[in-house]
């Protein structure tokens, strides 16, 4: 089978790709052109890259004729959340944009792969405890300009699949995070932050936002696993979770990795970090997705964050 990830040198799409050629695969993927190799410098030589502005139509187009792929995953996207405040029309455009950019490539070079669009549990935005767990049934609420165009690329799959028979699965991932997370996101900073006053780089107070907010977390491993049964087992037309089934408060995971710390630590409370409006709880139920494909979460979340500490402590020794 030949894969084609768009994204490949990002969080998951490394993990994916790792995944994929594991698998027996041959593994292509779009990047763009000043994106770090980091990611992928492990097997890298083992994979096509294509530097790909998927936002240009024809640029799209051109890397998925040279693909020429079986199955597509499309994991591109302006994905931190934050960053769509600042950014909105910026991350509507891109994610929305660069995903009919490939659909339609897909269409005029008649191609046939099955596609799997990876979309997220912030499309369910507000809820409630009552509401608790989402199912793929539960309205879609969401509350940041990210997860208005993550409702956008799930709803235009969907439109697609249905319009032209298109073979579109998607998913909606529940938080992930595990070794390469952006520093961008709440787990990860934690973690560098720790790894730097272990260092000695940095005094010891560690800069938080809302540490309230609960979350439902899986290992990045995990769900790119996830996303591979879901494109290989799932059926067209159709979304699934993926998620945990368990919430934990960001509260409970800055004290895991306190307790994984070499050090004594302070917390601080930092404003920048603190979002217009905030999706309070989530939790899901992937039921939906284990009837489909056999897929449960493996990785325990306290032995995630111990592999994300470590990857910061050996990324920043280096």
């Amino acid at each position: 089978m030949k894969a084609l990830i768009t994204g490949i040198t990002g969080f998951a799409g490394s993990h994916l790709a790792e995944y994929l050629l594991a698998q027996g695969c041959e593994v292509c993927g779009t990047r763009r052109v000043r994106s770090p190799m980091d990611n992928v410098s492990a097997v890298a030589d083992k994979l096509t890259l294509i530097d790909c502005e998927l936002s240009d139509a024809s640029a799209a187009r051109d890397a998925v004729k040279a693909a020429e792929p079986d199955l597509i995953f499309h994991l591109a996207a302006q994905s931190f959340v934050l960053a769509s405040w600042a950014y909105p029309g910026f991350t509507l455009f891109n994610n929305i944009g660069a995903q009919l950019n490939i659909f339609e490539a897909v269409r005029e070079l008649k191609l046939d792969p099955r596609i799997l669009v990876a979309c997220s549990s912030e499309e369910y935005g507000r809820a409630e405890e009552k509401d608790l767990p989402l199912t793929e049934d539960s309205p879609l609420r969401p509350l940041s300009p990210y997860g208005v165009s993550k409702v956008g690329q799930d709803m235009l799959a969907y439109q697609y699949h249905a319009s032209y028979g298109m073979g579109i699965v998607r998913t909606r991932a529940f938080n992930h995070t595990g070794p390469r997370r952006g520093e961008a996101f709440a787990t990860s900073t934690f973690a560098k932050q720790i790894a730097e006053i272990e260092l000695g780089r940095r005094k010891p107070v560690v800069h938080v936002g809302n540490l309230s907010a609960q979350r439902d977390f899986t290992d990045v491993r995990d769900v790119v696993r996830a996303y591979f049964l879901a494109c290989a087992k799932g059926e067209p037309g159709e979304v699934y979770n993926i998620c945990s089934g368990k919430s934990v408060t960001i509260q409970e995971i800055l004290d895991t990795l306190l307790e994984l710390a070499q050090c004594g630590i302070r917390v601080e409370v930092d404003p920048a970090r603190l979002r217009p409006s905030d999706v309070q709880m989530l939790r899901g139920d992937a039921g939906k997705l284990e009837g489909a494909t056999g897929w449960r979460p493996e990785i325990e979340l306290r032995q995630t964050l111990a592999d994300l500490l470590e990857y910061w402590r050996e990324r920043l020794k280096g």
